[in-house]
């Protein structure tokens, strides 16, 4: 009769790979790595480029909020409605242009 081979010891639990990590991990330690790469390289913003920045979220804000709002001074005037139309619509146009400015800020940094 042949021996049993000898009980086989357990491997110490691993670090888990790349590909066994979940892809947002993955995939944000590589954005960051790009983004401190890419500060390196081309250095701060000037305070100019900072300024026009904030001018263009600000009309990302302002131009739909305008636009809606006198689409709704339009249809409440043509209706006979008071502001029925212009204030939803005005804050619809405020919550579009900050969503679409978010979009943009968040486009910029990664």
């Amino acid at each position: 009769m042949t021996a049993p081979p000898p009980p086989s010891s357990p491997s110490p639990p691993s670090s888990p790979s790349p590909p066994d990590m979940p892809d947002g991990l993955v995939r944000s330690v590589h954005e960051r790595a790009e983004r401190s790469r890419r500060a390196d390289r081309e250095g701060e913003p000037s305070f100019g480029q900072q300024l026009a920045q904030v001018g263009v979220l600000g009309w990302m804000v302002v131009t739909p909020a305008l636009l809606l709002l006198f689409l709704g001074r339009w249809l409440d005037r043509r209706l006979g409605s008071g502001i029925f139309w212009s204030a939803p619509l005005l804050m619809l146009g405020v919550s579009l242009g900050c969503w679409t400015a978010w979009r943009w800020v968040r486009r910029g940094v990664r």
